[in-house]
């Protein structure tokens, strides 16, 4: 046989060459102009971002409902969020009166660009065209005597503001702020922390500043470390890489469009997991096309040839990998939350930027550059199938051998694990709980409670009929967990006025009520439902609102969610399973497999989280996120798999076609699985509570199903079952 190494010979006809290498080339110049298009686009995707968690509830939430009655109680319309200034430090009365004089000063400041604070620059925009204009600054004394809190009213415009160097106003004016106040409290003898509402979700932005650079760099590193270590080539990973990143850029710039058209929702969550989802899964399918495509290198002098017979292979796992990933993410659009609701198609049209790339662009890539790509281990025209040998043959082997024993050992180890999911601790974290690391604001808000209540500075906020007020306030103070309440009044009112002087809007008044926990903590919300309860005995059409309430009701919409979500998924999940295997036995075994090895990965989290990372618990939201990328991202390794083994089945009968299957597809499914864990593992560089936890669920999760159950589990399985797995299809009757 021939021992051509590269393709310099001539197919047989110039015609069937030509056709198909300018076709290739014209492929690559529709996605250089794609790239081009939607790249810059894909730069602006932090700018339509949408953090506020009261953003996300549906118009059905309590705090919605109360969201709007409050706002009738607000001068043209503008709601705010509490910038709370702590200063601790010995107080008496020229101190309160130095502060408030200085306080005046505040609205004065212009803030400052953010990434050139340390210089003199200024933005030229006023920190007033940002605060409420009918809200004093005044500082309040601790009880203790030994701090002072004020609140910086920031109106909600503040929130989607930007500088016009394109970042956040609500960072720039925080920081702005938070030097400010610094220095007139070294000139004090005072230490001043800003925390509240608004530095939180500042902080949380400045988090999400780095899913545009140290996340994505971060990322493209690890992926092209792992990329070189596979192919020990030092020119091949690139193009694998560069499909990868073309398919980020393609869907990052549709996403910004479709969010700036207010068609999707945005934040730096969904935006951090679009980056890692495309990027993995990209990487994924352009490993399992390029193991294919070196397959066939041995069976085909012509590289188009080869790739045209590598396609035929991976064309349909491929779609179904990636039609299982993106109609799960799909699913979220049932989701109560517009966060979750927005992840959905975003992260279905990266999967589908991804798939379409790896099916196109990088085909296109491989044959114009030809086998010496794969220098220097260039695969050559001999007929010779190296995946026959090696590691992989010698698991195949044990597998063979000793079929019932090892599915038997590796259910129960999983099913061992499995136990500990149900201690996992998911019932949410408070925002200052939210970061790995402590900002300003997580320690202004632990310092402020040894001063002040929990909830002074973001009272919940309880809308009755004027008649109520006395009513409900005597109720609510009966309640444990409550410090204070009492109704909203006028600003002119002075202290130790009557009731007369209580703001009526509409035959309605607002009671601040004041909690003793931090009003993002769980206690707080423990004690939502508490007050409801509370309050609607009295008038069912009371309404409890603010940021302690809105946290609560995301949590019963995250709930809700999970019980909905999760069947869907998996029943949808299985259709595709019957359709692609003909078989129901096999979709069934497949499906059971994944959420056995779903369940095993959360028992390890509770376990890690809790003992190692000392986490103090997870976001409610936090198990659904995990089922959906494990379970989607799970099947994707028994798909590749599979398929295979379904194709070796129809020609050597089902236990010979398992092992041929385990054997081929193992080195480059582990490898695919390497590469998706590192990538999810990735999401840790952001100093994020959630984030860290969802990458660390993800990467052992994938470890899981490629090392143990593709590679062991479901192989013993089927090769103990044989030919009855492929009920009810013909293929049954070969064993």
């Amino acid at each position: 046989m021939s021992q051509t190494t590269s393709d310099s010979v001539v197919p047989k006809s110039k015609k069937g060459f030509r056709r198909p290498f300018w076709s290739a080339i014209l492929v690559i110049f529709i996605w250089f102009g794609a790239s081009g298009v939607f790249g810059p686009l894909f730069g602006k995707l932090t700018t339509v971002q949408e953090n506020d968690n009261s953003a996300f509830l549906p118009s059905s939430a309590e705090s919605t409902k109360a969201a709007k009655l409050i706002e009738q109680f607000s001068d043209a319309d503008k709601t705010q969020i509490p910038a709370l200034v702590l200063l601790e430090g010995s107080v008496n009365v020229p101190t309160i009166a130095s502060i408030n004089q200085h306080l005046q000063t505040i609205p004065k400041l212009t803030i400052k660009y953010l990434e050139e604070y340390k210089g003199t620059k200024d933005s030229g925009v006023l920190i007033s065209k940002y605060l409420s204009p009918t809200t004093p600054l005044v500082a309040f004394p601790a009880p203790d005597g030994k701090a002072l809190l004020v609140n910086i009213p920031v109106l909600y415009q503040g929130l989607e503001a930007q500088l016009d160097n394109g970042k956040p106003v609500l960072t720039a004016m925080i920081q702005t702020i938070r030097d400010d106040m610094n220095a007139w409290g070294k000139t004090n003898g005072f230490e001043s922390h800003v925390t509240g509402f608004a530095a939180l979700l500042s902080d949380l932005f400045g988090a999400f500043g780095g899913i545009d650079s140290s996340l994505l760099l971060t990322t493209l590193g690890v992926v092209s470390l792992i990329l070189i270590f596979v192919y020990r080539s030092p020119v091949l990973w690139i193009l694998p890489l560069m499909a990868a990143l073309f398919a980020l850029s393609t869907a990052g710039g549709l996403i910004y469009l479709l969010a700036k058209n207010d068609v999707i929702t945005v934040n730096g969550q969904s935006q951090g997991i679009l980056t890692i989802l495309v990027l993995g899964a990209a990487t994924d399918y352009a490993l399992l096309l390029i193991a294919r495509y070196r397959e066939e290198l041995h069976h085909h002098e012509s590289r188009f040839d080869s790739m045209k017979a590598a396609y035929k292979g991976v064309f349909e796992p491929i779609i179904a990998s990636g039609a299982t990933v993106a109609v799960s993410l799909l699913v979220l659009l049932l989701s109560e939350l517009s966060g979750n609701r927005g992840l959905g198609p975003i992260g279905a049209i990266g999967v589908a930027c991804a798939m379409l790339t790896i099916l196109t662009f990088l085909p296109a890539l491989l044959v114009i550059f030809g086998r010496w790509i794969f220098w220097p281990r260039i695969p050559r025209f001999d007929d010779v199938d190296a995946n026959l040998s090696g590691l992989w043959s010698k698991v195949g082997a044990t597998v063979e051998k000793r079929p019932r024993r090892i599915w038997i050992m590796t259910a129960t180890g999983l099913l061992v694990l499995a136990a500990f999911s149900t201690t996992l601790d998911a019932n949410g974290l408070s925002t200052s709980e939210s970061f790995t690391t402590r900002p300003e604001s997580v320690v202004g808000q632990e310092l402020l409670l040894k001063h002040f209540p929990g909830g002074q500075g973001e009272p919940t906020e309880v809308v009755v009929k004027s008649s109520q007020i006395q009513e409900v306030i005597s109720a609510v103070l009966q309640i444990d967990g409550v410090n204070a309440a009492e109704p909203l009044r006028n600003i002119s009112t002075s202290p130790g006025a009557g009731a007369t002087d209580v703001k009526v809007v509409n035959g309605r008044a607002i009671i601040n009520v004041t909690l003793r926990d931090a009003p993002d903590s769980v206690g707080a919300r423990e004690t939502v439902p508490l007050i409801r309860a509370a309050v609607k005995a009295i008038d069912p059409t009371i309404v409890v609102g603010g940021s302690s309430a809105v946290y609560y009701d995301v949590d019963q919409s995250s709930r809700r969610d999970n019980r909905l979500i999760i069947p869907v998924v998996l029943i949808l999940i299985g259709i595709i399973l019957s359709l692609l295997l003909r078989s129901l036995a096999a979709a069934a075994l497949l499906l059971g497999s994944v959420i056995l090895s779903y369940a095993a990965t959360l028992g390890v989290c509770q376990l890690v989280f809790h003992y190692i990372f000392n986490f103090p618990g997870a976001d409610t939201s936090f198990p659904l996120f995990a089922f959906v990328f494990l379970v989607a991202l799970g099947i994707d390794y028994n798909i590749f798999l599979m398929t295979r083994v379904r194709e070796e089945s129809a020609k050597l009968g089902t236990r010979a076609g398992v092992i041929k299957g385990l054997t081929v597809t193992g080195g480059v499914i582990t490898s695919a699985g390497v590469v998706l864990a590192a990538t999810f593992g990735v999401l840790g560089v952001l100093p994020l509570v959630f984030l860290a936890q969802l990458g660390f669920a993800v990467a052992f999760g994938v470890l899981l199903d490629t090392v143990i159950v593709r590679s062991l589990l479901v192989p013993a399985l089927v090769h103990d079952i044989g030919g009855k797995i492929w009920w009810p299809s013909k293929l049954q009757s070969k064993d």
